[in-house]
């Protein structure tokens, strides 16, 4: 499959030609130098290495953490990517861990908001200062007892 355009190489990983080019300029894919049809031709190895682009940035690697991985040569070793997608575990989890706290704070708000009136929204009250027992802005006052009484949220 030597000689590809740009059009195809991008065509065959299902991406836009501008994806191709954008990764070029970021230093993740070579320019290839024009043949004497005057077209870039790209090889099997820009194919692959476009692929390996996309399986990263579909395992959520930034595009520094895959040009770290490529490294300036062929790539980098097996236990090099092991140590880069053990550290995206990690990044991960903690990721999960700050969502899913954000998603309790969220159905608390929903909750508060949907079944007091407009006092007990403290989203309604945008800039008025908070109550004094809570320093979270989406637990309403209610909560916030509840939380220095009990010390858990509901």
């Amino acid at each position: 499959m030597a000689g590809m355009t740009i059009g195809k190489l991008a065509a065959g990983e299902g991406v836009g030609v501008e994806t191709v080019r954008f990764y070029q300029r970021r230093g993740l894919l070579a320019l290839p130098d024009r043949a004497s049809s005057g077209f870039r031709e790209y090889s099997e190895d820009d194919r692959r290495r476009l692929a390996f682009i996309r399986r990263a940035r579909q395992l959520g690697f930034s595009l520094g953490e895959i040009g770290d991985l490529l490294g300036a040569g062929d790539g980098r070793s097996t236990g090099d990517i092991i140590r880069a997608a053990e550290a995206k575990l990690v990044t991960i989890s903690e990721q999960i861990t700050e969502l899913t706290l954000l998603q309790g704070r969220l159905r608390r708000l929903v909750r508060v908001c949907a079944q007091g009136d407009s006092g007990d929204c403290v989203a309604l009250h945008v800039g008025e200062p908070l109550p004094e027992a809570s320093a979270d802005p989406l637990v309403s006052v209610g909560e916030a007892a509840s939380v220095s009484s009990e010390g858990v949220m509901p």
